[in-house]
């Protein structure tokens, strides 16, 4: 199997992705751009809520397609995902 790169924002309603840390699948539930996207996470419980792009491993399956795909980002975006991770690894 090939490993794909697709952008952030690239990401639709309907695309599975897996988390980094836990494994789990979430399904992306919104259309919008940037680092906060809206999915339906199959963990523990299966929740609704905000997750950060950067938290996402890659997708298994992208506008109805399977395979494996990796988020890539640009230099500005990586700049910004190094800002938030630094900015919350103080809490």
């Amino acid at each position: 199997m090939t490993t794909n790169k697709i952008r952030r924002n690239d990401l639709k309603k309907g695309d599975i992705v897996v988390m980094k840390d836990t494994g789990w699948k979430a399904e992306i539930r919104d259309n919008k751009k940037g680092n906060i996207r809206l999915a339906k996470v199959h963990g523990l419980f299966t929740e609704i809520g905000s997750v950060y792009t950067y938290d996402i491993d890659h997708v298994i399956q992208f506008q109805g397609k399977p395979g494996k795909w990796i988020i890539e980002y640009t230099p500005a975006e990586q700049k910004q995902v190094d800002r938030i991770k630094g900015f919350m690894a103080t809490f």
